[in-house]
């Protein structure tokens, strides 16, 4: 999240090659600070996993259609896209534990 703020190259590139650079790294990164903010507050953890899970597939799909799992332009060997797995595995196990929240939200 902070480096999509900031502008850190590596982000830049990635939403440059994808072809929504600002506004898709921008929209991202309030998507990731929303759902970091949602699954601080123990009413909305749920939501925020659901919120992560979202985001994180559409950077899991980003990596496998367009980009590679690598992008050697900006140094990386794979390192983004195994924090993304690792993010879409947690994202999943907060919502399996916490799934009952999504079913009694009033």
């Amino acid at each position: 999240m902070y480096f999509k703020f900031t502008g850190a190259r590596e982000s830049v590139y990635i939403f440059s090659t994808l072809g929504i650079e600002p506004w898709g790294r921008i929209g991202s990164g309030i998507a990731e600070l929303i759902a970091s903010v949602l699954l601080l507050m123990p009413r909305t953890v749920a939501f925020g996993a659901l919120l992560s899970l979202g985001v994180i597939t559409g950077a899991i799909a980003g990596h496998l259609t367009k980009l590679g799992i690598a992008l050697p332009a900006v140094g990386d060997q794979g390192e983004l896209f195994a924090l993304a797995l690792v993010v879409f595995l947690c994202s999943a196990a907060v919502l399996v534990m916490h799934r009952g929240q999504l079913l009694r939200w009033e």
